[in-house]
């Protein structure tokens, strides 16, 4: 029954009409008398034990996503969902509002090397954006275009670093959104790449030795020989490495190669070139040992006195940010939750030795940079920026004028350079790049985009609530003038609540449409995110997080208390850790919602750490591992707890065929819950899988509109 109605769907897009289609599927949707009939997924016989809890595992054979059976299972969910998506009326009209908003320029913060400004920029609708430099004193010329390296536009530069003198750059390509790397070497003057050409790279910093002539990153061991499936598997054997110019990988020397093979390792070097600061980190967490290592001022670095080690036991995050000789400037969580920037003497790096350049405060401090022979220290007040200058013996110099409520974040700077460049952003500001004078602190506007809208049309206002346990919790609110608080409005509601990670104010296009169009868009800062400080993360973690739930189902309850939506007219929508969060509160709290958008979401907590990166998420997570975990982890994964029979609102699970960090398994054995549990539920259960897609980072343009005009026409026509 189910294959025939896949075939269906075939012989109707072959034989009539775009608009006969339109209009058959309009019908059924607009009717809403009977259940979809979804792609049959068979229920498999795996029952798991943990800790004497049996559990059922039925779609265990979704998780092999090249498997005959899968490929089939997904080509049918495509046949379904596809044309639904197409003919729902509000698609059309949004996709071409959304294309002509998107196709506006968009540049990146400069970064300076040598005599040459780099800088990337896509003037609107170009898939990815071109990597341009800038002579002083003469004309801005293209670098590097990833654009015709595919027929898709899908290879992506994802990221690039000049060496000291401008001469060379090192960048680094992926494939259609993969986490994997391949990375090159140009030639700046001549715009060829060199011969170097370094592979199995993943999770990498790129830092250039100060003569130009070695680089150093990270890497994975090659996969044993005829193994298909690496892709997918758990990665093990992070690795630090240099890699000096004209010689093959295989010639590469091992730096550094951390104990525990779950672990990873990045590095910079110290602006002067003398100090090599390699950071290994345990978990997905800012937590992390900081070593540093003098080179001598060596041409090549020279490995001969043990390096001064930072944070041996992964209690706290070090960072360094400049250094002025030998004493090294480092931001950091120890004894300050909150962060503080201290000064090391690495003659003496006893902790008795660390001098506290600027203490922590009641706001907690993001980002710190020696600039200038100064700091610049960002911090979040509410989950908005602050931008403040201090003196290297930590006197304060000024705080530093921003445009607005919104986010200052994007940082480029150099320890010599008295220009500091920062982006500055709000819910209807797009990106615009400012040069702070650190000297003056005098803030001139250097690029701004153009777009066909007035950003005064739109309100964003900030409210406070108290979440179940009374915590308050608080929560921006964007919409267009004129709007009343009636009960009706539309409304998305987004979060991510996790992983230290704070959700600013910021532009986004999908947004805008949203909001153009009538409708309210809701962010609220939940915990285990980082807007304030360490204490705000750990809340929303492992036996915790059920509070990060019960944040985003208040925010909910908040927004219908005021009238600013209402049940039947609210939407979420959260990616990656906030796929998680819609698809553990809508099991929790369906009563709540009209629609759901739960993108490339980590569903299944209980083999989450079995693939890929995925067992550095245990840290905020916890694991099934262990019977405190599975106690924590079993009562709210998605995957685990949609109740058969529940009359769920309508769903649309997003995921990537091949996305590398959070696997498309968890979101086809969630959308296939969702179906079974819904057999006779009028409300669909759509699964949205892209081809040639990753978890998000580097899709092209054409293929992120085609996404936002589903996601945006699936939420409007559900709560209008």
């Amino acid at each position: 029954m189910n294959a025939h109605f896949a075939q269906t769907f075939s012989w109707l897009r072959a034989r009539v009409s775009r608009g006969m289609l339109g209009t058959l599927l309009l019908s059924c949707i607009g009717a809403a008398q009977a259940a979809p009939v979804y792609p049959e997924a068979a229920k498999g016989p795996v029952v798991d034990d943990y800790f004497g809890t049996p559990v059922a595992d039925p779609y265990r054979w979704l998780e092999d996503v090249d498997a005959p059976e899968t490929l089939r299972w997904v080509k049918a969910q495509q046949a379904l969902t596809t044309p639904f998506l197409a003919a729902l009326p509000e698609r059309e009209p949004l996709k071409a509002r959304i294309t002509t908003l998107w196709n506006f320029a968009r540049r990146g913060l400069p970064r300076f090397a040598g005599d040459n400004r780099f800088y990337t920029q896509n003037d609107g609708l170009q898939n990815q954006a071109l990597l341009y430099v800038e002579p002083k004193g003469g004309s801005a010329r293209a670098l590097i275009d990833p654009n015709p390296l595919s027929a898709d536009g899908a290879t992506a530069l994802t990221a690039w670093e000049p060496s000291d003198d401008g001469r060379r750059l090192a960048y680094t390509l992926a494939e259609a959104g993969s986490d994997w790397e391949t990375l090159k070497v140009r030639d700046v003057a001549s715009g060829q790449d060199l011969p170097d050409g370094l592979t199995r790279v993943k999770f990498s910093g790129i830092a250039w030795t100060h003569d130009g002539s070695a680089l150093v990153y990270s890497r994975y061991p090659e996969p044993p020989a005829g193994n298909t499936t690496a892709t997918f598997e758990k990665l093990a054997g992070h690795s630090l490495w240099l890699h000096r110019l004209g010689t093959s990988q295989s010639s590469d020397t091992l730096l550094l190669k951390p104990e525990d093979a779950s672990w990873t390792v990045g590095a910079g070097l110290s602006e002067d070139g003398r100090w090599l600061l390699a950071s290994v980190s345990r978990a997905a967490s800012e937590n992390n040992r900081l070593l540093v290592i003098d080179l001598k001022n060596a041409a090549q670095p020279v490995f001969d006195t043990p390096p001064v080690m930072l944070g041996e036991n992964f209690e706290n995050a070090f960072q360094p940010i400049g250094n002025v000789g030998s004493t090294l400037y480092v931001l950091t969580s120890d004894h300050a939750p909150k962060r503080r920037v201290i000064a090391v003497d690495l003659a003496h790096p006893e902790p008795a030795h660390w001098r506290t350049v600027v203490a922590e405060g009641a706001d907690v401090i993001t980002q710190a940079q020696v600039a200038g022979g100064q700091l610049i220290v960002h911090t979040l007040h509410d989950a908005s920026s602050r931008l403040t200058r201090y003196n290297l013996q930590g006197r304060k110099l000024g705080a530093v004028k921003l445009p607005g409520l919104g986010d200052a974040s994007a940082l480029s700077a150099k320890e010599d350079q008295r220009d500091v460049y920062f982006s500055f952003t709000g819910f209807a500001t797009p990106p615009s790049n400012y040069r702070l004078d650190m000297h003056t602190g005098k803030v001139t506007l250097d690029w701004a985009p153009k777009l066909a809208f007035t950003p005064a049309d739109y309100v964003t206002e900030q409210v406070f609530y108290p979440s179940r346990d009374g915590t308050r919790v608080p929560m921006f609110i964007s919409y267009k003038k004129g709007l009343k608080k009636n009960g009706t409005n539309p409304t998305l509601l987004y979060g991510y609540g996790g992983f230290n990670i704070s959700l600013l104010p910021s532009f986004s296009v999908q947004n805008l449409v949203w909001m153009e169009a009538g409708g309210v868009y809701a962010q609220p800062n939940l915990r285990g995110g980082g807007e304030y400080g360490e204490a705000w993360h750990l809340a929303g973690t492992k036996s915790h997080k059920q509070n990060v739930f019960d944040d985003f189902a208040a925010a909910a309850q908040t927004l219908i208390a005021q009238r600013y939506t209402s049940p039947k007219h609210l939407g979420i929508y959260g990616r990656s850790n906030g796929g998680l969060l819609v698809g553990a509160t809508l099991n929790q709290h369906p009563e709540l919602f009209a629609a759901a958008v739960p993108g490339v979401g980590v569903m299944d907590m209980l083999r989450f750490h079995r693939f890929t990166i995925g067992a550095a998420w245990r840290e905020d997570y916890g694991s099934s591992e262990t019977a405190e975990g599975f106690a924590a982890l079993y009562p709210y994964s998605p995957v685990h707890n949609v109740k058969p029979g529940g009359v769920y609102p309508p769903t649309l699970t997003i995921t990537a065929d091949h996305d590398d960090r959070v696997v498309p398994g968890h979101s086809f054995k969630y959308a296939a819950a969702m179906q079974a549990a819904n057999a006779d539920n009028p409300n669909p259960q759509l699964i949205r899988i892209e081809e040639r897609g990753g978890h998000g980072a580097g899709k092209p343009v054409g293929k992120k509109i085609e996404e936002v005009a589903d996601v945006l026409a699936f939420l409007r026509h559900y709560t209008q």
